[in-house]
């Protein structure tokens, strides 16, 4: 895995050990980042089961300014802290090993709110309705900020919501689709 662009870009990402965790495939960071940025002025980005922090690396690559992993796996958590001190990111960065309700809970009483919010939990695993709906709640998100989602194809995420607005929901190669929300 490695950075598709920004200021790592071209710069190697280490993979979490084992078949827990599913890396999000460079054509896919590529085209959700079109969307989103491609490049970002600053701002935050929350990046829930995180996995080897792929996602989040890319968004800090492309110019958010700080970013906060979460995952619950201790062999994530250490890759995580490998590719971020390998791509000297330590003072823009925070880990937490927890599942993402405490995590979100946690950021909400710090009064923490992100530009960028990632949500790739493993397939079938978490409920995006009840994620979306705690996100909402504990006002995390900015206005305008995006929400992107990754899951099983054929699970179905809501295509409306109250706060955030769905901006576009793809299919790429046999498993994976996305839905992208922002906040209207």
């Amino acid at each position: 895995m490695r950075v598709i662009a920004g200021t790592l870009k071209g710069r190697q990402i280490k993979v979490v050990p084992g078949n827990q965790t599913r890396p999000t495939t460079d054509k896919v960071k590529e085209a959700i980042f079109q969307i989103i940025g491609p490049f970002f002025d600053n701002g935050s980005c929350l990046d829930l089961f995180a996995g080897s922090g792929s996602l989040g690396i890319e968004a800090l690559s492309r110019g958010m300014e700080n970013a906060i992993f979460v995952d619950k796996q201790s062999k994530a958590i250490h890759t995580i802290h490998e590719n971020i001190k390998d791509l000297q990111l330590e003072n823009r960065t925070e880990v937490f090993r927890t599942d993402a309700f405490r995590a979100i809970q946690a950021a909400a009483k710090r009064d923490l709110q992100f530009d960028l919010i990632l949500l790739d939990p493993p397939y079938k695993k978490a409920d995006y309705g009840e994620l979306l709906d705690e996100i909402e709640k504990l006002n995390l998100i900015r206005q305008n900020g995006y929400i992107y989602c990754e899951h099983d194809k054929r699970e179905a995420l809501p295509e409306t919501h109250s706060t955030f607005s769905l901006v576009k929901q793809a299919s790429y190669g046999g498993t994976i689709g996305i839905s992208l929300y922002q906040k209207i």
